[in-house]
């Protein structure tokens, strides 16, 4: 084992098979005492070292994701049943501050045959993150920890607006104090309908992994592909309207 200091990482020589008592040809032994003489051959390879350096980063995006879920699902429990609370996200970096500043408010709607728990999440990056790609996965994260449907959220400008039966943020508060005690983040779920959207916008999404529009006023990411499933009846409706 070999301490690398510049790295701060310690490579390990993993051992081979002892065959024939140490002295058969293939045995892993003798075979690094054959090449001995050339310390180098045994030291990591620049392959070793961006690997290395891949799982680190791999490693830090899912720690500072896992922050986010529980800075949002302490949010959400302030808002239960009501009302509106604020928090900031953490840039993965540290030193490099606050990303953007989140607000979480949460209506009650009880008018007469209409009862719903409204939600609508704010998030305004610091002008420097502002269209960045991280930027994009932090808006990816706090949305999926809310409400993990890929197509049930709409957008306007930096608001997101989800609408839900009574009483399903208390359920979901639960399914997310259970995710935080385990430290497992909650994934998203695929859509259900395909969506007319305009070309360009789908090429975008499945390039940048940006979100788009759909003609039923439906944001999301484009993230499978629509065979199989059925289509968005209003999606189909605006685009038999459309001028040919």
């Amino acid at each position: 084992m070999w301490h690398d200091r510049e790295l701060d990482v310690c490579w390990l020589l993993v051992a081979g098979l002892a065959k024939g008592e140490h002295g058969d040809h293939d045995d892993f032994y003798q075979n690094v005492a054959r090449n001995s003489s050339d310390p180098s051959r045994w030291m990591p390879t620049d392959t070793d070292v961006r690997l290395l350096k891949r799982e680190r980063a791999a490693a830090l995006l899912t720690e500072w994701e896992l922050v986010v879920q529980q800075r949002v699902a302490g949010a959400l429990r302030q808002v239960l049943t009501g009302g509106q609370t604020r928090f900031e996200l953490p840039h993965p970096a540290a030193q490099l501050g606050m990303m953007a500043n989140v607000t979480v408010a949460v209506a009650e709607v009880r008018e007469g045959d209409y009862q719903a728990d409204e939600i609508v999440v704010d998030i305004v990056p610091e002008p420097r993150h502002a269209g960045s790609e991280l930027f994009w996965l932090a808006i990816v994260r706090v949305l999926t920890t809310i409400n993990p449907p890929q197509q049930s959220w709409d957008r306007y400008k930096d608001s997101y607006s989800n609408i839900a039966e009574p009483g399903h943020w208390s359920s979901r508060v639960n399914e997310l104090a259970d995710l935080v005690e385990r430290g497992t983040l909650a994934e998203s779920i695929p859509g259900q309908v395909a969506h007319y959207s305009h070309r360009e916008h789908i090429a975008g999404s499945v390039v940048k992994g940006t979100a788009m529009r759909a003609l039923c006023g439906v944001f999301f990411v484009n993230t499978q592909t629509p065979d199989g499933l059925p289509e968005c009846p209003e999606c189909t409706e605006r685009w038999r309207l459309l001028p040919r």
